[in-house]
């Protein structure tokens, strides 16, 4: 069966893979070029079969792709799907910029009125010390 993926379920596969530490040391690693499922298992202490599911859900994910050079299946690295994770958070990222900033005005508005206020009191309390 033949359906179209959702913006929101890609997003669901993306940060379903990288929820895994050995996923993204996976990722870091191909991000330096591309590699062996053999040079890709060489640092963990899992079997190859155990690296393979790893790899099989990060190229479902979008996050890697496979091709075939004679007898080595080369993974490399696939930008689109961090550039749509990437995307989603700067929406998130906007958000709460624009919140400090309104938090930053409002609390410079208040040390400002605190300023006058206290300004004001200390007038009032050396006018009440002068008075006879």
């Amino acid at each position: 069966m033949n359906y179209a993926v959702t913006p929101s379920e890609r997003l669901d596969a993306t940060f379903g893979a990288l929820a895994d530490p050995t996923r993204r040391a996976i990722l870091a690693r191909l991000a330096s070029g591309d590699a062996s499922v053999t040079e890709l298992a060489r640092p963990f202490a899992m079997s190859q079969p155990a690296i393979s599911k790893h790899l099989k859900m990060l190229e479902r994910a979008g996050l890697i792709s496979r091709s075939r050079d004679a007898q080595r299946r080369p993974c490399r690295i696939e930008g689109k799907a961090l550039a749509e994770v990437t995307g989603w958070l700067d929406e998130y990222r906007r958000f709460w910029e624009d919140s400090f900033e309104r938090l930053d005005a409002l609390l410079s508005e208040i040390q400002t009125q605190e300023k006058e206020s206290n300004a004001q009191n200390k007038r009032k309390r050396s006018s009440r010390k002068m008075a006879p």
